[in-house]
């Protein structure tokens, strides 16, 4: 069974203070009384001046902006709020990544949802009214008509826009699974 978003949270609360010696709650309050407001900029002051990894300073940064507060399922009814038609291709997407291992963490953000295991996968994004869009992670992998290259340097190699919960077909399926196996 994959980690429910909790485990997952816990599991990088004793990571951080098994690796700098404090908790959380220090590395919130240095954010918070830095008076840095960009979130780049909280990122870069503890990765560069207290030598975090980008996981655990964006751990601390999002704690310190209360968004690790939010509840999950409020995100995703938020995202979808407006958008209910595109709401079982999230639902198709999220059980064929749940079921590909055992590692697959879903970790609704407040406009996205991603698919993780050492690292991202995949982004779940409802793009507008009528269209979610499917980012992968399928570095060296050619594009074709649906399965669009993104520019170089971005989160996701490729894009692949859904309609319809049909359009979670054995093709698109079958490249949510070779992300997965990249990651």
């Amino acid at each position: 069974m994959a980690k429910s978003p909790e485990q997952m949270l816990e599991s990088m609360k004793r990571g951080l203070l098994e690796k700098t010696g404090k908790p959380l709650d220090h590395w919130t309050d240095l954010v918070r009384k830095s008076g840095l407001k960009k979130f780049g900029d909280q990122m870069k002051l503890l990765k560069t001046e207290h030598g975090l990894t980008h996981g655990y300073a964006n751990l601390a940064c999002q704690a310190a902006k209360g968004r690790l507060d939010a509840n999950e399922g409020d995100m995703l009814a938020n995202q979808y709020s407006g958008k209910e038609s595109l709401r079982p291709i999230f639902d198709a997407l999220a059980a064929h990544a749940g079921a590909l291992g055992k590692d697959v963490e879903i970790a609704p953000k407040k406009t996205s949802v991603a698919f993780r295991r050492s690292k991202n996968f995949a982004v779940v994004t409802p793009a507008t009214k009528t269209r979610v869009d499917l980012g992968l992670n399928l570095k060296g992998t050619p594009g074709t008509n649906r399965l669009l290259e993104e520019k170089p340097g971005g989160m996701c190699t490729h894009k692949v826009r859904l309609t319809s919960v049909t359009d979670v077909d054995a093709e698109l399926k079958a490249w949510l699974a070779e992300a997965y196996t990249k990651a």
